[in-house]
Order: C-alpha cells, then structure tokens, then sequence
C-alpha cells in the first residue's frame, strides 16, 4: 500500500466512525482544494452517496467563481448543501471592507459567530432545492453538534494541536489543553452530553498529498489554483479582500505538483497570502478558540 492509499484508508475509516458514533453530523464545504478532497472521500466512503449535509458560511465575499462552483457541484453531486450568513453584520455593515472592522473581527463576525450560530439553528439556514436549483429557507434548522472538517496539521500551527476527533464545549469554544490522546490509531468517540465534536479525516494530509491525490483521482477542483497567463494563481481561497494570489505559471494539477516538490514554496506558508492570518499573529489560534476552522 503506498503512501496515498493508506491515507485515503485512514480517511475513509474516519468518516465512517464519525457516521456510526456521532447522530447530529454535519460536513463543512470551503470550496476550497482540502475540503473538496475530503468530500470526495466522503463519496468514497458511502459508495457515491454523501449521507451527511453539508454546510457553507457565505461571508458574501468570497471570489464570484467559488459560489459558481459549489452550486453547480451541489446539483451536479446531489449534495444536501446547507447555507449560513452572518446578515445582521453585512446589513449593518460591521465588516472589512466596509472599514469598520478590523480583518479579525470582520472573521469573527462572517465565520466563526455565524458558524456557531448556524450549526446550533439559532440563525436562518437556507438550503439547495434540487428542483429548481435555488436556496430555501430551512424550517427544521435542528442543531449539529458533530462537524467534519477538511483541516490539515501541516497547513497552520493551531491545526497541528488538532485531534481526529476534538472536543469543543456547548458554545463551540476550543480548550487547546484538553485534547484527548490519540495513541497507536485508538480514537476516543465517547464523550460528555452536550459536547460538540470537530472531526479531522485529512489530520495527517499534507499539501503535496492533497495535490497527488487530485491528479490520481481527477478530482474537478476550481480553477482559480491555476495561472490563467498572468503569472500568478491562488494557493489558498478565502474571502477576495483579504486572499492574495502567488507567483506560479502552474497552469494544471501536474504543475502545482512539480512546484511543490521543486521547494518553490518550501519558505512561504500556504496561507501566507491570507491577510487575517498575519493579524492574528502569523496564525488562526484567536479565531479557532472561539470556533473558526
């Protein structure tokens, strides 16, 4: 078994613990190359049905082709997608952009608060009509207390303190000093009522593995990893005012491959285009306390 398989084997063997032992299960879909991957494994895990709903945080500045892409996967896949937005911030414009928040606290308020908020149903979830193609509003809106995420411990330092499956209290608030150990592949899926539980199939990914396995699979990712004659290309999506590109003439998958193995970005983090990271200290650490990603 090389390298790719047997991660692809962990994964899989994840997401299936995490559907047997966890009722309330939901999926987070950044759009993005890691999450996509590991909906792609979910796909695996199920035999081409992805049991679990899904959920996106729309911040409403996000790069215009990413909603593009996940609404046309969303149909395309059959997926049950699920949409949360922070509307009381973007109406009253409490926000970066509009200058009136500061990077992180405009995070706050667009992810981690209506992250919080919309996996507990306290605020409107709208979801994919599969009839027509457009957003509903969801009347059930029941909490989820179990969430799978596509986090790698390579790609920041607050995620290498991560677990496979992680505890948050009832507020989704992360104790760092209170993971549980996670010894010779035993993971810990019995924990206190009212625990919320972060679950992490791609832990051990790195980005080279992340890449590999979409060239093997011919995964369908966005574009917008690619340079399209410019000379540069994203590495890591986010919201368009605080997401930078890079210089890379990578045009496909192969060629971010050879980049990758080459050392071009061995000296600049994945997310080192990521604005808020650097105002969070050159980390996430603020934000996932509090219930970021």
């Amino acid at each position: 078994m090389n390298q790719l398989d047997a991660l692809e084997t962990q994964s899989v063997f994840i997401l299936r613990e995490a559907y047997r032992s966890f009722k309330d299960l939901v999926m987070l879909w950044s759009i993005g190359k890691d999450s996509t991957v590991l909906l792609w494994l979910a796909r695996k895990a199920f035999f081409g049905h992805v049991p679990i709903p899904l959920m996106h945080v729309d911040t409403s500045y996000k790069v215009p082709e990413m909603i593009e892409y996940r609404d046309r996967f969303a149909l395309e896949w059959k997926l049950n997608l699920i949409v949360g937005q922070n509307k009381e911030a973007l109406a009253n414009k409490q926000t970066f952009p509009d200058g009136n928040l500061s990077r992180l606290d405009c995070c706050k308020k667009l992810k981690s608060e209506a992250l919080k908020h919309t996996l507990s149903g306290e605020w409107p979830r709208w979801v994919m009509d599969h009839s027509t193609g457009k957003f509903v509003k969801d009347e059930k809106a029941q909490p989820f207390t179990g969430v799978i995420v596509g986090a790698r411990a390579d790609e920041e330092g607050s995620r290498s303190k991560e677990r496979y499956f992680s505890p948050r209290d009832r507020h989704s608030e992360w104790d760092v000093a209170e993971q549980p150990p996670e010894l010779w592949n035993q993971f810990n899926t019995d924990f206190a009522p009212g625990t919320h539980i972060r679950i992490h199939p791609l832990l051990d990914w790195t980005e080279l593995n992340i890449w590999e396995y979409i060239e093997r699979e011919k995964i369908p990712i966005i574009d917008l990893y690619f340079d399209k004659g410019t000379g540069r290309r994203y590495r890591s999506l986010g919201c368009a005012p605080c997401t930078g590109t890079v210089d890379s003439t990578a045009k496909n998958v192969p060629e971010i491959i050879d980049e990758l193995k080459s050392g071009k970005f061995s000296n600049i983090a994945e997310r080192s285009g990521r604005q808020q990271d650097a105002e969070d200290g050159g980390g996430l650490e603020t934000l996932r306390r509090d219930g970021y990603m």
